[in-house]
This record gives structure tokens, sequence and C-alpha cells, in this order.
């Protein structure tokens, strides 16, 4: 299993804020593909046998000085290239083409038109609604290409070089293009020819193998929180090193109210001497004190991780580290190499680990997201109570305190979460939902109550919908349980005498708020 790759689609990202969605469609095809930036060099590829390319839509305009060009190596690697919007631009004026601003820009809907057969058109209408976002056109045709559909602003809406190079001014990533799936499946099975082979089982006998490969005999501690992530980790590396493994919950007073009781409780009757539980609560919260900016926060706490788990590694005699980071909290913090994007946050066990660490990290799910960890945990045959458990942040409720972390802010929050979660739970909406939260805003505001001033904190509720974090949309939640939920907030927690509801998608907005 050694240095395996696994077979493919490699995106190059251009700074596309529709890359990761590409990538969760491409999963959903049931074929692996990594996101990747313009600096990524294919003799540095460990993981992935390439068998086709994206390149995503980008921000910019290819004739900019600064624009990002696609690396050379692609245009001469030989496998199917998959233009996308700035994707496709970047193709054909690197191939010889030319791409001028438009005189008209489209933006949303539009009609493309079949003007000649192509295997990415399989099973695709004569005329197909897509979803346009751009204002550059491409006016002169690289050598060898052919336009195949039109749209009412330009005459090359795809156009390809055979089956070598494709370009699609439109996103087949979206929802709003009607057929996308079908342009991506066609691309991916009809002309890739990749075997659609990533499925739960496989991706699951593969973490085994690679952790087997990476530790071999030596210890493991395993960062356990009890959610997902982390206890799928925990039963893939108990199958590939068996006694070798040691899985620690930290009690970082951050979590919700009684959480540390009910974790303590569940995995040490499930992993007996093999379970250890730690509490560090002080020594975090005072770590905080002063500290408003998020993302020094999340550094904090990441950093505060390690140093326990490192204390307990050299107790225990343990050279690695085992954690539930996912892809798209690989993605979000962004690697060096993806300089076309921009960082969204720090993830506190990605972007927020110390530069050195004495131990060794083990990440099987790193190129997982969530629904796919989900999956491998059934695989495995973890219960549907704890597969099904809604996200929980790492940095805990330090990150839905806006502001100082102080205890009497934590005990608020801890009281508000408690009637949140429980109202959705009793209404049926717990496993419908991705994340249900509160955030403990840094406003007050005027009240009354029982014909006196008030004058207390702000609570904001978040709901959302989502498969994989990547992208989010905000449920309609009957009216009648928003308002149970915010009677019961005032009534029962006597700090607060105001909730809102945040109804923003992901994007514009993240779905932490910090």
């Amino acid at each position: 299993m050694k240095n395996s790759k696994t077979p493919g689609i490699l995106i190059i990202d251009f700074g596309s804020q529709y890359s990761r969605l590409i990538a969760r469609r491409v999963r959903e095809l049931d074929t692996y593909c990594e996101i990747t930036g313009t600096e990524f060099k294919e003799e540095n590829n460990d993981s992935l046998d390439i068998k086709g390319i994206i390149l995503s839509g980008g921000p910019s305009s290819v004739y900019d000085n600064d624009s990002p060009k696609i690396p050379s190596w692609i245009m001469e690697y030989g496998v199917p290239v998959l233009g996308i919007c700035y994707g496709m631009q970047a193709m054909i004026q690197g191939l010889g083409g030319e791409v001028q601003k438009s005189t008209k820009r489209e933006y949303g809907t539009a009609k493309i038109s079949l003007k000649k057969n192509h295997p990415i058109f399989k099973g695709i209408d004569y005329e197909s609604e897509v979803w346009m976002s751009h204002s550059d056109k491409v006016q002169k045709l690289s050598k060898g290409f052919e336009s195949i559909a039109e749209s009412e602003n330009t005459s090359n809406a795809v156009v390809a070089k055979g089956n070598n190079f494709i370009g699609m001014q439109f996103h087949p990533e979206v929802t709003h293009t009607k057929e996308g799936s079908k342009f991506l499946k066609n691309f991916i099975v009809e002309i890739c020819k990749c075997s659609r082979a990533w499925t739960p089982d496989k991706f699951v006998e593969k973490a085994i193998a690679e952790v087997k490969d990476k530790v071999g005999n030596d210890k493991v501690i395993c960062a356990l929180s009890g959610g997902v992530d982390s206890s799928v980790v925990a039963m893939l590396i108990n199958k590939a090193i068996e006694g070798n493994l040691t899985c620690i919950f930290v009690d970082n007073g951050l979590l919700r109210k009684n959480e540390p009781e009910r974790i303590r409780a569940i995995f040490e009757k499930k992993l007996g001497d093999n379970f250890s539980f730690i509490d560090a609560s002080s020594e975090f919260v005072e770590s905080l004190k002063g500290v408003k900016d998020p993302e020094e926060k999340r550094k904090i706490i990441g950093g505060k991780f390690i140093e326990v788990f490192e204390k307990a590694a050299d107790s225990i005699g343990a050279d690695f580290l085992a954690q539930g980071t996912l892809y798209s909290d690989v993605v979000e913090s962004k690697s060096s190499d993806m300089k076309s994007s921009d960082r969204i946050k720090s993830h506190h066990n990605v972007g927020g680990l110390p530069e050195k660490m004495k131990l060794k990290l083990v990440e099987p799910l790193r190129f997982m997201f969530k629904d796919e960890a989900r999956m491998a945990g059934t695989e495995m045959g973890l219960e549907k109570d704890l597969i099904n458990r809604q996200p929980f942040p790492g940095p805990g409720l330090a990150i839905r305190i806006i502001g100082e972390v102080t205890k009497k802010k934590l005990e608020i929050l801890k009281n508000v979460d408690w009637i949140v979660i429980n109202e959705v739970k009793n209404n049926g909406y717990y496993e419908k939902l991705w994340q249900t939260f509160a955030v403990l805003t840094n406003s007050r505001t005027v009240g009354v109550m029982g014909d006196k001033r008030t004058y207390s904190y702000v609570v904001a509720l978040r709901f959302v919908e989502s498969i994989d974090a990547m992208t989010a949309s905000v449920p309609e939640i009957p009216w009648e349980i928003l308002k149970k939920i915010s009677t019961r907030i005032v009534n029962e927690v006597h700090e607060v005498n105001r909730v809102v509801y945040d109804i923003t998608s992901k994007p514009p907005g993240t779905i932490e708020w910090e």
C-alpha cells in the first residue's frame, strides 16, 4: 500500500467560490478528487493517480498582469482537461487563443444551444439551462478547437479540442445549471474513464492501510471529542493497530452543558482502559483571558490541546497524535500552495496548530468530507445516534462567544444552548439540520421585563442545512418553534433579553460566526 495513489480528478483552484462545490459534485459521482493551487507540481503528488483535470473559475481576468496562470505541466500531462469559466479562458489563452472583455456580461440563468455533437453532451438536451457568471469572453479559439454550444451572448459557450481539452463558460457545479451533474458525469466517466470506485468500503480500506503503513508498531493517542469525526478516527485506527491506541478526551471548559460527563460515561464503557479523561478546563479558559480576535482564539486553543496531548503522550510513550481533520477543514484553512484563494479561517486542528510539535500527526479523514466520514462510520458499525450527531467546533463555545471568553459568558451560552438543542430535538428537527446553535453576541440592548428596564445580552440563533459545510442554506423553521425558543431563553436565562435569527447562507457568510 505504500505510496499507492487513488485514481481520480485533480481540481486546480483559481480562487472561485465554487471550487469546493466542484469537489463535492465529483465525490457525489463516487470519484476521488483533490483541490490544489496553481503552484502545485505534479512531481510532489503522492496521493492522486490523475485521470483528469478540472480548472475552476475565478475572480480575475486572464489579460491582467497578475492573473493566475495554468501550470505548464498540465497542458502536456496527457489527461483530459475541463476548464470552467475562468479556467476555460485561461486554457484558451494559454494555448494561443484570445480572450476579451465582453460588451455584454452574463450573470445568472442562461440557455445554451448545441451546435456539434460531443461526448460532453451525452444525454443532455439540445437546449439546456445553465448558470453564467462572467464579464469576459473567448474571442478567438486556439488552434484545433471548435465551438460545440452557444448562448445568446457568446458563440463559444462550450468549446473543445477533441476529448483532450474542453471549456465551459458556465458553471456545471451549481444547482442552477439544470443538467450540471450530467456534464460532470460525462467528463469523469465517458471522457476520463474513471471507474467510480470511491465508495465507503474502499475509503475505509484505504484509510486503515495508510494508518498501518504510517504508524507501524508505534503507539498512538487519539484526540477524542465524542463527535462524528474523532469517533470514526478512533474506530479506523483501532482496526489498524488495536492495542497501540489510547483515546484521550480533554475537558477544555468550552463544551456544552453536561457534555464532559456524558462523553466520559459513553467512552469509558466503550473503550475501558484505552480511554483517558483529562480535566484541563481552568487552563484553557485562563489562556483566553483578554483575547478577542477569533483567529487568536483558535491558535491558543489548538496550541493548548497540543500541550496537553504531548504531556499525555510522554507518559504513554506515544509518537503519534490522531485527530479528526476533514477535507473541508484543510481546504478552508488553506494550505500555502493555494495562493489564488483567500484563507477563510484557520481551523484549530489545521491552521491553529503550533509550527513545532513533538508528535507526528495521523489524520485518516484528511481527504474525506463530513458525509463521507459518516458513511465510513456506518461501514464500521458505529451507532446511528453517533453518526448523525451535528458537528461541534473544536474550539467549542469560544468561537460562539463574540469578544473575550469568560466563565460567566460560558455559563450564559451553555444555558442558552441547552434550550436551543432541547427544543430542536423535541420538535424533530435535529437530524434534519446540519447544525443548530446559538451565538452570544458582545452587544447589549435595552429591554423591559416586569415593568423594569433591563440592559442585557443579545443572542443569535443559527440553523443551517448542508451536506459537507462547504456551502449551507437557511431552513424555514416553523415560526412557532422559533418563538418558543426565544421565549424560553429570555425567561430562563436572565442575562439575555433579546433573541435574533441569522438567515445568512454560506456563501457569503460562514456557518460559525467566528
